[in-house]
């Protein structure tokens, strides 16, 4: 009779410590989910504050309508991005866009000097630091997300409820080159 107790306790434990780790693979998953949010409410509002600056940029660069279609198109192309890896790529490259457009004001002294501009250029800025901030976050918590779920027992774990490795928001090469600046 006390055997089938001390069976049935080790199994309530054993039960009980699946559980948890089950529970912590949830919690870690809804925290890279939340974290990818984060930095995709942030790039939707860049995404909405691109066509003001475009149409800003326009009035005083009417010639300069190649660089203004490489913007728009690179926000169209985030805009269709479904993946994770695909939204990344299109944001780096709709990155390296927005310089080519605060690149031209440096050509158009009258377009430095506009209220609008300077208030779309500050809120531009904000918003990449916010967005820097957040694919920091997210790389962070992806890190301890996919630690979890490569820890033994853990892995054992994850591998029968299907939780797989989440891919870390990385940059273009071409970011990580330095600056030119150029006077």
């Amino acid at each position: 009779m006390w055997i089938v107790i001390v069976l049935v306790v080790v199994l309530a434990l054993i039960a009980m410590f699946v559980i948890g780790m089950y529970n912590n693979l949830v919690t870690l998953k809804m925290r890279v989910k939340n974290a990818w949010a984060q930095i995709d409410t942030q790039l939707k509002r860049r995404f909405d504050l691109i066509p003001n600056l475009v149409e800003t940029v326009k009035g005083y660069a009417a010639h300069e309508q190649d660089t203004l279609e490489k913007v728009i198109a690179a926000r169209n192309n985030y805009a269709s991005a479904s993946s994770v890896e695909d939204k990344a790529a299109a944001n780096n490259a709709l990155s390296q866009t927005l310089k080519s457009i605060f690149a031209l004001s440096e050509s158009y002294p009258d377009l430095k000097a506009n209220q609008n501009f300077m208030a779309l250029q500050t809120e531009l800025t904000g918003t990449e630091d916010k967005i820097t901030y957040s694919r920091q976050f997210y790389n962070d918590t992806v890190q301890m997300y996919n630690t979890a779920i490569m820890r033994f027992p853990a892995n054992l774990i994850a591998g029968m409820f299907g939780y797989t490795e989440e891919p870390f928001f990385q940059i273009d090469e071409a970011e990580k080159e330095p600056v030119k600046v150029q006077f």
